[in-house]
This record gives C-alpha cells, structure tokens and sequence, in this order.
C-alpha cells in the first residue's frame, strides 16, 4: 500500500548503478545493522558528520600546521624505505617556490607511486600539512592530479561516519546515485510553517546535505538540517496522535467507586501526601471515572512517591470490582514492590499477591486460580504477567512501572489481558520534555516535583580516587554508628579492555578492613543471589553494600545514608542521579561521594559540577540532554525510546513543540488523511518508517 511515488526510495541499495554484493553488505553493516534489509533511502538518510574544505589554495611556506590545503607542487625525487626499514614511510619530495615538502606513504606500492606522482611533473595535491623541525609534510595526500585535471578536484567535500572496508569516495559515489532516484514528493508541511521557518523543499534539504557549500550547511541550526528535523518530528508525533486514537476508539469503561479504600489507605499511611501526589491522584481517577480509556503517564523524581500514587489507582480500580496489574522491569524490583505494598494492602484488606517467572508447580497454579477467579485484586510482577496461561477474571487497571525499558511499541499489547484496560505509566527517570513529548506524546502526563515530607537533602561531594583511603576511614566511623552504605562500581570484573575498578575486586578490599560486614550484588548473579544479598543489607546483617548499576532504579533501604560511585566521571549525569537517590530516603542526613580519576575532561567536570550544584532530576535531565544528546541519554536503542536518525533533540527541541501541535491540527482536519496534503502526509510516514501507523489508519 505504499505509494508509488516512494518505490525508487525503498528499492534495495543493490539497484544502484555500482553497488554489488560485496558494498551492499558493507553498507548494511554502516547503515541498519545484521540482518535488516538496506534501501536507498537508508543511504539517503545517511548525513555527512563534516566536511574538508579545500578552497584555501596556499604555498608550502605559508600552510599552517594542521591546515588543509591544496598545493601546486613540481614533484622533486623519491625515497623508498631501506630494505632494512620495511616499516618506515615512502616519501616523495615535491616543491614550489617556497620551499619543499614531503608527501609520506605508509605501506604503499612504489610501482603505483611513481605513476601517480612523476618525477618532473607539476601537480596539483589536497590535503593536512602537518610541521616537524621547520620541514613541511603531508601524510597520505586526499587528492593528487595533474595541473589538467584541476576540475576533477572537489573542493568542498562531504565527510560521512564510515565502517571498515568501506573507503569514502565509494560511498560518496553510491549517495550521488541514490539522490539522482530522490523523486519529486508532494508537501506535507503547511505554507504559513515553511514560510516563518524558512524550510526548503525536502529533497532540495536532502541535496544540500549531501553536497555542502560551507559549514553552515551541515549546522544543526542551518535550514536544511532543521527541515529535516522537523519532517521526522511531525512523522513521530503523527504516529503517536494516531496510536492515541486507536487506544481511545477501544472506548474504555467507567471505573469510580465509594472512596472507602483510598480513604483508609490515605489514613494508614506513615506519612501525608504532597501536594504534587494529591494532584496527581485526583487526575488519574478523573480518568478513570471518564468512559475513555487512561492513557496517562506518572513522570517524578527519584524518591518522589510515584508507588503510592499508583496504589491509589490500584485502591480505586478495586473498590470499581476490577483487577489490577503492576509491572516491574526486574524481579528484584517487582518483589519490592510487593513487600512495600503488601503492608498497606494488608492494612485495608486488599489481597495483593506477587507473580513471577521463578513461581513454579503447585504454588504457581494457586496463584493463576486466584487470579483467574477474582480473589486477588492487585498482582505485582515482571513481564511473566502477560505471559500466555495467565488469565485474569476482570483486568480493568495496567500499571507500568520504567516503561522505557519495555518499548514503547508494546503498548497497545499490554492491555490486552484486559477488558478494555486503564493505563498507567510510571518512570522515575526524569526525562527531559522533548523526550517525552518524543516518546510519550499519545499519553497525558502527570508530574511529580519534588519530595515527600522528611526527606533530608543529600550532600554531594566529587573526590580524586586518591583519598580513597580517606574515604575507607569515614565509612569505618559511620558505620560504627549504625549507617550503611552502597558503593557503586561499573564492572563486576577486572577486563584487560577497561582499566575501571571491579566490583568483585572493590568488595575483596574492603573485606580486609570491614570482614564479613561486606555484601556483593551484581547483574551476572541469580534472582535468588540477589535478593538474598540485598536482604541482609536491608536487615543490617551487612553495612556495605558493594554493587553495579543493579541497584540504579527502585531498590529501597532507608537505613542507607552513604553512597559512593567510584569512577563517577565514566557515568551520565541521569545514572548518577538515579544512584544518588539510593540514599535519602528515610530521616538521616545523608552523603554521596562521587570519586573520580584526573585529569577530567570538560563534558565529565561538566557533569559533577550540575551533581553538586542540585538534587532536581528534571533539571539534572535537561543538562544531560544538552551536555550527551538523546543517543546516549537513556541508551534510546535499546531502551524503546525513539530513534531519530536526523534530527538532534539536543540542537531541535524547539521543533518537536511545533511538530506536536501540527500533527494535532492536521488530524482535526483531516482525520483519515484523505486530502490531497493527507496523502502528502501518509507518504511522510511511510519515508519515516511509520507503517503501523498507516495501518491504524486504514483499520479505522
């Protein structure tokens, strides 16, 4: 069902004059990965990284260090390596009259050498003059032609991210032919938006960039890149208002009940709810209680109290005669979940129960018939939830719990367990706004700022991993005095690729000084490991806690008020945070030491300044955003957050706001996207790799 129009653009990269099997495979390597089918359009969307700017015509004398340059040069004489010095450079003398240079080979043919450069000849030679004891050379010319051939030089040249094998005059050669199939489409973008942004045309943005006049061109704020930018924007939001739609047409049901439940929840609860929490409730069951299905995500900082909130809803779905479902994205988490509830659903006679992949037998198939029959009214698990056998007498409330580590396209799935489910979304992740609008953009959004009552601002101190011993002394002292402490490394074991501190190693160190006070978790150890490990923290059995990243989300002991991240600067300013929030949770004044190994670069000082300066996760997100890009934010490949391949949510935020509010009109307008734009609009999606949402389309 794809239009015609875009067949040249989705025919296979070997349709191209010059691509055969060998560079095909090559450029699916570079492009979309092992096993996945490489068109030209993956060629296209292809962008350049920089470029060689070759205009500067200069003399040797006058070539500065490490500038590019063309040179006119008479080529002098050539001196081949010794027979005893196979390694050493094949250089070629070559004057004008300034002075000489030396145009140095590594590994090169002398047969082939001295019929690119003659002896005698004036040639015309591109590339870096780098200096060395006031003699001028240049490693590997990018270009060497005869005087005659000057035309032939491309003076301003696209530099694009390569893959082994693959050298860059080939790829330019592929991409100068897939742009001649780049048809002529139809625009989907509204005039009054082209005309105030001062968008060109789709494919002419498309040429620009792949054959670039000036840096500007290749600028994130240059117009060929935003239109760009833009276009895939409004592709994802218009997938995403469509999915809504979908979700909202599979009308849901009106859940509302007396308020006994969450009334006596409210009262049995240690602490009061924030004003943030109160707000955020009374929206979710204003949901609930409206005929529409609940799109809605609970968004809040580490230790904001999204867990309560969502026991709420869970209180208010049970008091309607529905089930509920909490899903976890671990099994330490969603048993952590289930002791944290259990007391309070225990308090007002709520029958909780936990359900995961490790229920095996006899007590697994109580379990389902509990489930299947109506007696337990909230289940807490891991993905095992919605696994096939696991049936549920009424599902009508789905809690997701990190969404972002179960992607997005399970959405529409997650509910199917149910009639015509409720959906809740919780992340403690601060994410920035444009990524949420990027992500979450079908779902209304509830956020939590701040923390509950109590709760003692953390200090944040950054150290060189040379007061270690400093650091061990303290530990010492406070755990004397009843603290525990986590201490957080990024390996489990010593790796001859990583000089970074083992955790394994870490905890043998400090079981000289602290003996069996010591516990060890990490990602390669047993469910059942684990949970015993973090069991004997909580109950104080150990005071230190080494761990990896395993500890990052959700993992609960009050009693913890230290927390030290060794080789901090090799973690991202969210990760940190999200440590960071291991401690703080109960009454103690508490610390995070963040140690690191100097010198610093300026990204990582960057970051462990923002760590000191605040504790607001939103903003931390922010600066994350700024500081690595959305690539490596949230590791978007693997996480189930988008994937943009042109625009850049750090340099393009701006335009996601418009792109939202676009595809929201256009829709209003047009909802089955049958005009003449709407068919404009339908060819957007499909260049952008949108099918499903054209599929929901024709679906109705």
């Amino acid at each position: 069902m794809r239009p015609t129009v875009l067949d040249p653009l989705f025919a296979a990269i070997t349709s191209l004059d010059g691509v055969g099997p060998k560079l095909a495979g090559l450029l699916q390597t570079l492009l979309v990965g092992h096993g996945q089918t490489v068109r030209v359009r993956d060629l296209l969307f292809h962008l350049p990284s920089g470029l060689i700017d070759r205009r500067e015509r200069s003399e040797v004398l006058s070539a500065g260090q490490g500038a590019i340059v063309t040179l006119t040069l008479r080529i002098d004489r050539h001196q081949p390596p010794g027979r005893a010095q196979k390694t050493s450079p094949y250089r070629v003398y070559a004057q004008d009259e300034t002075g000489e240079i030396a145009l140095t080979y590594f590994r090169a043919q002398p047969r082939w050498l001295e019929n690119l450069l003659p002896i005698g000849e004036t040639m015309l030679v591109s590339g870096k003059v780098e200096w060395f004891n006031g003699r001028a050379q240049m490693v590997h010319p990018d270009f060497v032609a005869p005087i005659a051939e000057a035309e032939q030089l491309s003076l301003v040249e696209p530099i694009y991210p390569m893959t082994a094998g693959l050298s860059g005059k080939v790829l330019r050669k592929a991409i100068s032919e897939a742009l001649s199939r780049l048809p002529n489409l139809d625009e989907w973008i509204d005039e009054s938006v082209v005309a105030r942004q001062t968008f060109p045309r789709f494919a002419d943005a498309l040429k620009r960039l792949h054959d670039p006049q000036d840096a500007i061109d290749l600028d994130p704020s240059g117009a060929s890149l935003r239109r760009l930018a833009y276009d895939e924007f409004l592709a994802n939001q218009l997938a995403l208002a469509l999915s809504r739609r979908k979700m909202r047409a599979l009308s849901g049901r009106s859940l509302s009940g007396d308020g006994h439940l969450v009334s006596s929840l409210q009262s049995a609860l240690p602490f009061s709810l924030t004003h943030a929490q109160e707000s955020a409730i009374a929206e979710i069951h204003a949901d609930m209680k409206s005929p529409e299905r609940m799109l809605r995500l609970l968004q809040g900082d580490v230790g904001a109290g999204k867990t309560v909130v969502a026991l709420m809803a869970m209180a208010r779905a049970a008091e309607a005669g529905v089930q509920s479902a909490l899903l976890a994205p671990t099994e330490i988490l969603a048993r952590q979940h289930a002791l944290g509830l259990s007391k309070l659903c225990e308090a007002v006679g709520l029958r909780l129960e936990l359900l995961t992949g490790r229920d095996t037998g006899k007590a697994r198939a109580r379990k389902l018939e509990r489930l299947a029959s109506g007696e337990t009214q909230i289940v807490v698990g891991t993905h095992a939830l919605f696994q096939e056998g696991v049936d549920y007498h009424d599902l009508g409330l789905v809690v997701v719990d990190e969404q972002h580590r179960f992607g997005v396209h399970q959405r529409l799935t997650l509910t199917e367990k149910g009639k015509r489910a409720d959906l809740l979304v919780m992340t403690a992740t601060p994410i920035p706004r444009t990524l949420v609008l990027a992500a979450f953009g079908d779902m209304d959004v509830s956020r939590l700022a701040g923390k509950p009552a109590g709760r003692k601002p953390i200090t944040t101190v950054a150290l060189p991993d040379e007061r270690l011993p400093d650091i061990v002394q303290r530990i010492g002292s406070a755990i004397e005095q009843g603290d525990r402490v986590y201490w957080v490394c990024p390996l489990v074991e010593e790796s001859e690729k990583s000089d970074l501190t083992a955790a394994e190693d870490r905890a043998g160190v400090l079981r000289q000084f602290f003996g069996d006070k010591v516990g060890l978790v990490h990602g390669r150890m047993s469910g059942e490991d684990k949970d015993a490990a973090m069991a004997a923290f909580k109950a104080g059995e150990t005071a230190i806690i080494v761990a990896t990243t395993v500890i990052e989300v959700g993992v609960d002991v009050p009693d913890a008020s230290i927390i030290v991240i060794e080789h901090a600067e090799r973690f991202g300013l969210s990760q940190l945070h999200q440590l960071r929030g291991r401690v703080g949770r109960g009454d103690k004044p508490s610390s995070c030491v963040l140690l690191y190994r100097p010198p610093l670069g300026q990204t990582a000082q960057a970051r462990l300044k923002i760590m000191r300066e605040t504790e607001d996760g939103f903003r931390i997100a922010e600066e994350d955003l700024k500081l690595r890009g959305e690539g490596d934010l949230l590791g978007t490949q693997q996480s189930g957050m988008p994937f943009f391949r042109l625009a850049k949510l750090e340099h393009h935020a701006d335009l996601m706001e418009i792109a939202r509010d676009d595809a929201r009109l256009m829709l209003n307008q047009d909802p089955d996207l049958k005009s003449e734009r709407g068919e404009a609009l339908r060819t957007l999606l499909y260049l952008f790799g949108k099918d499903e949402a054209v599929r929901l389309l024709r679906s109705g």
